[in-house]
């Protein structure tokens, strides 16, 4: 559809008589702002005031300009997710082992399972946290939500059995909700040209929230072991070991739940009457879920979302095990210290890309070119670590040298495909028939990405390990396979459908 079908109005305005409820809803009516925005009027001014909410202009795209202290709850809010799902990595496979006395052997199907539990339950009450943010409102739900981010880590931490790990990490997952509530605020907190820069700062923050998650897990694992000097001897930290990464996890969103009822906006809520004529418009009738699934580029994009989930999940299950693995064994050998700075290196890069880059190239080229591009250079990157691996290999002075290039653009370039996942956020927004549709389509991409966690990144370190266990391919095994699955998520992008003009662009414009 095009954006300019609907007249510009401030998100979920409607007439004094309407219940908040009915006039913008999260699943069924929703007016938050991308879509209804023109795309052909000149860029709105941004917040930035000490008031929440409070607009230092009107917005000529008839949207509500986005606050930027309330962009910043929401993105520290988005933290808490990431780092409740991926803080267990570092120390599963040894609590598993310690809860269950179990065998070498049957320690990996134990942690696989209990890593994946928590992507099934957000995978099935997605769609439900969207419906009570309906009913009650997104800042309730969302206070919810961080509540359970701040219990469940820690009574996971402090599990003494199988079942009781199980069950908590189930208790994390059902109150992972939060991830399409922030979304959704965004939406009606933006128009279609400031969400570009929103949506960019909501990836960053969910990147950070990745890196942070294993680094958190690790350095407070078993801390009676790992610091003797300050924790040995303390009988809770012998007993409890993994209890302390479930504190601090709780206590990062402890804060993110304290600032958000005290500082964040409500977005669904009750809007005066407007004095123009597209203001007064009644909301625009609910569709179904199958019925937005049949609208006309629907299931094409939702495909295209979950290719580069996969694709981004796979990669980064497997990157921090390539860097590890021994170079004879199709890895990069590096030490721990050298993956830290390496991982560090390439985050600012992908900060750089994803906060500086995206939001210029969006408004000057538009979303399909950048998913173009970043389809066509995934391949690439990819292979690059085979051919990484081949010079250390080789380990003559030529190849020094082509290491050295390589790794570079490896290391400074390669980020930039992240773009891909902020791209393919606008183009789900892009595609929503009409702007009742917009937070049923994310709740659908949500909830596809819940599934796809709950199965890529296990699969693709099980398939990564068995190439180099059996040096199928000089351990290159997952990459062969990767390789080709990136190259047809080139060609799925070729067929991207149109997408709306992207707004005039202006190089002195306030970005967020």
């Amino acid at each position: 559809m095009s954006a300019t079908s609907h007249r510009a109005r401030s998100p979920g305005a409607a007439a004094d008589d309407h219940d908040a409820s009915e006039t913008t809803p999260l699943l069924a009516a929703s007016t938050g702002g991308p879509l209804l925005a023109d795309p052909d009027t000149e860029v709105s001014t941004l917040v930035d005031t000490t008031t929440p909410g409070t607009p230092t202009s009107s917005s000529p795209s008839g949207g509500k300009p986005l606050s930027k202290l309330q962009l910043f709850l929401l993105c520290y809010a988005r933290l808490a997710e990431p780092l409740a799902f991926f803080s267990i990595f570092p120390f599963i496979a040894q609590m598993v082992q310690r809860n269950g006395r179990l065998a070498d052997s049957d320690v990996g199907f134990y942690s696989g399972l209990l890593e994946s539990l928590f992507s099934v339950m957000q995978m099935l009450v997605t769609v439900s946290w969207g419906r009570l943010g309906d009913r009650i409102g997104r800042k309730p739900v969302l206070l919810y939500s961080l509540a359970g981010t701040t219990i469940a880590p820690a009574l996971f931490g402090l599990s003494s059995s199988l079942p009781q790990m199980f069950v908590f990490r189930c208790f994390a997952g059902v109150f992972s909700g939060g991830n399409l509530i922030i979304r959704t605020m965004i939406a009606e907190n933006s128009t279609k040209e400031t969400q570009t820069s929103a949506y960019s700062w909501l990836a960053f923050s969910n990147n950070v929230g990745l890196f942070l998650g294993p680094l958190v897990g690790g350095v407070f694992a078993d801390p009676a072991e790992q610091y003797p000097n300050i924790f040995g001897g303390v009988k809770f930290f012998e007993d409890y070991p993994y209890a302390l990464p479930g504190f601090a996890i709780g206590i990062i969103s402890a804060t993110a739940f304290l600032a958000t009822a005290l500082f964040m906006e409500e977005t669904l809520q009750k809007h005066h009457e407007s004095e123009t004529e597209a203001q007064t418009a009644p909301p625009q009738p609910a569709m179904s879920m199958w019925e937005l699934i049949g609208a006309p580029d629907v299931k094409f994009i939702l495909c295209i979302y979950s290719y580069v989930m996969f694709l981004g999940l796979a990669f980064t299950a497997i990157i921090p095990v390539v860097l590890f693995t021994p170079i004879n064994l199709g890895g990069i050998g590096l030490t721990a210290t050298q993956i830290s700075i390496f991982m560090a290196i390439q985050g600012a890069s992908q900060a750089a890309w994803l906060l500086i880059a995206f939001p210029k190239l969006q408004r000057r080229y538009g979303t399909n070119i950048i998913l173009k591009v970043c389809s066509a250079v995934q391949p690439f990157l990819f292979l690059s670590y085979v051919i990484i691996n081949l010079l250390l290999r080789d380990g003559s002075s030529a190849a020094t040298i082509w290491l050295w290039i390589l790794s570079s653009i490896v290391i400074v370039l390669g980020p930039g495909t992240a773009m891909s996942f902020t791209g393919v956020q606008l183009a789900i927004n892009d595609v929503a028939p009409n702007t009742s549709a917009l937070s049923t389509i994310n709740a659908l991409a949500l909830t596809l990405t819940s599934g796809i966690r709950s199965v890529v990144p296990g699969a693709a370190t099980a398939i990564y390990a068995v190439g180099v266990r059996g040096d199928i391919f000089k351990g290159h095994l997952a990459w062969v396979i990767l390789v080709p699955l990136a190259a047809g998520f080139g060609v799925a992008c070729s067929r991207l459908p149109a997408e709306h003009k992207p707004p005039k662009y202006n190089e002195n414009e306030e970005e967020l």
